[in-house]
């Protein structure tokens, strides 16, 4: 982890699936963590895609793709905000996404048919199940882990607290 006299940020680890609309709700706590600890705190989206979402696995690797292009934040952040349109219209909204982010979606589309990026997936996916991450969004700060899929209730103010006592030393 970190603390103020290493200039380290804290770790925010976020595990998610980004066909699940519990981690839409969670984008709004992400985003207002952003803006109150700037550079301070890394925020991580780890992938945990849920086999009961058909799509979750191609956005996952898609999502990577977008990272591998230079725009990962905003599409991600684009899928979770339409996640109706990707549950209803399946692996095209991925590429329709990455087009209207000015990405390349022929390389889009290659990334999902050769599986270049599956690995990060796949070991982002065994690394939840093997700290117990079962479903999203969850967090882990501090070596501690906050289950926001059944209720965000309270989780940001949680996640505050840990934060705060980390950058303190």
């Amino acid at each position: 982890m970190s603390d103020s006299t290493t200039g380290l940020p804290v770790v925010l680890d976020v595990w998610c699936d980004l066909t699940c609309p519990d981690c839409l709700t969670a984008l709004d706590d992400v985003r207002a963590l952003r803006e109150r600890y700037g550079d301070r705190l890394e925020v991580r989206l780890r992938h945990f895609p849920l086999e009961k979402n058909k799509h979750s696995y191609a956005a996952a690797q898609a999502a990577e793709e977008a990272f591998a292009q230079g725009s990962g934040r905003a599409y991600y952040e684009t899928l979770l905000t339409r996640v109706e349109e990707l549950r209803e219209q399946g692996e095209p909204f991925l590429l329709t996404a990455a087009r209207a982010l000015g990405l390349d979606a022929e390389e889009f589309d290659t990334a999902l048919i050769d599986g270049r990026h599956i690995l990060t997936v796949d070991a982002d996916q065994a690394e939840g199940k093997a700290i117990g991450v079962t479903g999203t969004p969850t967090y882990v700060i501090g070596g501690e882990r906050l289950d926001g899929g059944q209720s965000q209730d309270g989780l940001r103010a949680r996640i505050e607290e840990i934060a705060d006592s980390l950058l303190k030393g």
